[in-house]
């Protein structure tokens, strides 16, 4: 099992754009939930299928984009009424090298009262002091129930547990690249859906969705709104509506993607995408310092422009918990953390570059991005 992992996280990272070196955003993959045999959600007075809703406003934001971005390859996990399994809608995604994955999907709730949107992206749930992926595990179930439609099911999905505290340390090894820009993008929604047709926000979560864990690129799944709330029904039922949610996810797209094209300089440095982030002090816990912008500018190794020695280390992940040290994902090292929101994990750290160098090969073995970076006072540079 662990070595199946491993060889999944490997076969993950050299897929993926971001390390690959291709920063424009050029390809969109629009995942529209459920189809043919499995419906989805469905209306209290049974006329109205998710998977209806869900196709017409991927279709809506395909044509919208195609109009404004020629050059932008946009591809539908499905076009019709037909049922795609959740491993192949992640895998066309990462056949085609996207650059963007957005599943679209309708709420509901045996609560007839329940309503608004909700945005997710993979990983554990948001909510702290709360078992493993418990708070918002009901729409999780929903969601990857289908693949209980497939052939051979049993079989297929043996290896993804959502509730195995071991299979999360894995999954989020594979996604912690891209958690950064999934949440990022799943903001520029959220902002953009308030004054919109639904009217509710009910948040950024992290969950475990089998459509976000397979991918290998920023992910995220969007609910709007909930079937089961005759009003919100009323609203989805309605062209118009459709439309203006659909807007919604062109106008954030189009931020997006030009916040995500003038964050890197060189498209050929695969660490690029990290953005700003900032050094904790190794005898003490984090404190609060205005991050710095990534440089690639080159002090001497003694000392730096604000008279700090510099020291080096190595990044092996980001995320956005607060691990402890004593966690499996560490696999016995303790890391130092930069960051705030996003966390940065270096290890390896010290005052000569070559020693750090020599460690970086025996490092990716374990971590497949990690990547050596300089700290320089209240700064943290990249090292080619």
């Amino acid at each position: 099992m662990k070595r199946y992992f491993c060889f999944l996280i490997a076969s993950i990272f050299l897929a993926s754009p971001l390390l690959a070196g291709s920063f424009a955003l050029k390809t969109v993959v629009i995942d529209a939930g459920h189809g043919g045999k499995d419906p989805g959600c469905v209306s209290k007075d049974r006329k109205l299928y998710e998977k209806n809703i869900t196709l017409d406003i991927a279709c809506k934001l395909r044509d919208k984009i195609k109009e404004a971005y020629p050059n932008v390859k946009v591809v539908l996990t499905r076009d019709s009424d037909k049922f795609v399994e959740l491993g192949d809608r992640a895998a066309i995604a990462n056949k085609a090298g996207a650059n963007l994955f957005i599943s679209i999907h309708i709420n509901a709730s045996r609560n007839t009262s329940a309503n608004g949107y909700s945005m997710h992206v993979l990983g554990q749930s948001s909510k702290k002091d709360r078992d493993l992926f418990a708070y918002n595990m009901d729409v999780v179930q929903r969601e990857n129930a289908v693949m209980m439609l497939e052939d051979d099911y049993t079989t297929k999905y043996a290896d993804f547990d959502p509730e195995d505290t071991k299979s999360f340390i894995f999954l989020q090894l594979m996604q912690n690249a891209n958690l950064e820009q999934s949440l990022d993008f799943a903001q520029i929604v959220m902002d953009n859906l308030k004054g919109g047709p639904i009217k509710v926000d009910r948040g950024i979560w992290q969950d475990p969705f089998y459509v976000l864990w397979k991918t290998s690129m920023p992910a995220v799944l969007v609910e709007f709104g909930f079937l089961s709330n005759p009003t919100e029904a009323q609203t989805l039922n309605q062209d118009a509506n459709r439309d203006k949610l659909a807007g919604i996810l062109f106008k954030s797209f189009k931020e997006y993607k030009a916040k995500y094209e003038s964050s890197v300089s060189t498209p050929a440095e695969p660490e690029k995408p990290e953005t700003e982030v900032k050094p904790v002090n190794e005898a003490k816990p984090e404190t609060d310092v205005k991050p710095a912008p990534v440089s690639e500018s080159k002090p001497s190794e003694t000392s730096g422009g604000t008279g700090e020695q510099v020291r080096y280390g190595i990044q092996i992940f980001a995320s956005s918990r607060n691990l402890k040290s004593s966690d499996p994902a560490f696999m016995g090292y303790n890391p130092e953390v930069f960051g705030s929101e996003i966390k940065k994990y270096v290890i390896c750290t010290g005052t000569t570059l070559a020693n750090v160098r020599k460690k970086l090969p025996d490092i990716k073995k374990k971590y497949k991005d990690a990547f050596v970076v300089r700290i320089e006072g209240e700064n943290l540079f990249i090292e080619k």
